[in-house]
């Protein structure tokens, strides 16, 4: 999963961004609310963590911005302002959680799983794909029962192969799901993680074909 944190704190957006891609995530940053809005135009993401007092365009307006051009990418609010009236307003406004500073990661963590459950209306958040299994509560993979050890960039295609199981994905949208705006990318970087994916799916029924001009698709080959 893609996750825009934005915040103009460059010393807690930086841990924050580190300590999500430790968790698996691909991260971008936006210091202020106009480079925010021009980075959700052009890029999907599963989540936006988003602090209120920011420069150029304040959080609660690009919320507001946001939601009024249709935009459904679910928001956790993140503030100092911990008030009753500063959450219903932020809810209000179309935040999907919000989440006081300071606070633990391991909550962040979890409120980005559940609001990404709610918006991908997941009533079961089990994926399988013959003996290959992710679990949406915890973003873990097993085969057979064992868990499957993968790189980040790994899991990143991975997950985006298996959330969207039986449709081909094309090796663009998997770039922009594996890779940050100041990533440098290699063109052939996906199909780097491809093969070793296929290396380590090896033991599994699940398998990663090529559709020839079209992409990738994940399937139950037994």
């Amino acid at each position: 999963m893609k996750i825009l944190i934005v915040e103009d704190n460059k010393e807690l957006a930086d841990w924050l961004a580190k300590a999500l891609r430790q968790a698996q995530y691909a991260v971008d940053i936006a210091f202020d609310g106009e480079d925010a809005e021009l980075m959700l135009r052009v890029a999907r993401y599963s989540a936006v963590i988003l602090d209120l007092s920011i420069p150029k365009i304040d959080g609660m307006t690009l919320l507001k911005r946001l939601r009024q051009s249709g935009e459904r990418v679910p928001v956790i609010i993140l503030t100092a302002n911990a008030s009753l009236d500063g959450r219903v307003a932020g809810l209000d406004s179309g935040a999907d959680d919000y989440l006081a500073k300071p606070f633990e990661i391991a909550e962040l963590e979890a409120r980005i799983r559940a609001i990404v459950r709610r918006g991908q209306d997941r009533a079961a958040p089990e994926v399988v794909v013959g003996d290959l299994v992710f679990a949406g509560a915890t973003r873990q993979f097993s085969i057979k029962g064992e868990p499957l050890a993968l790189t980040p960039r790994e899991h990143a295609v991975l997950e985006h192969l298996i959330t969207r199981v039986g449709t081909t994905v094309s090796k663009a949208v998997l770039s922009e799901s594996v890779f940050g705006f100041d990533d440098e990318a290699d063109p052939s970087a996906i199909e780097i993680y491809v093969h070793r994916l296929r290396k380590k799916l090896e033991p599994s029924s699940a398998q990663i074909a090529t559709l020839r001009g079209l992409g990738y698709l994940l399937r139950d080959a037994s």
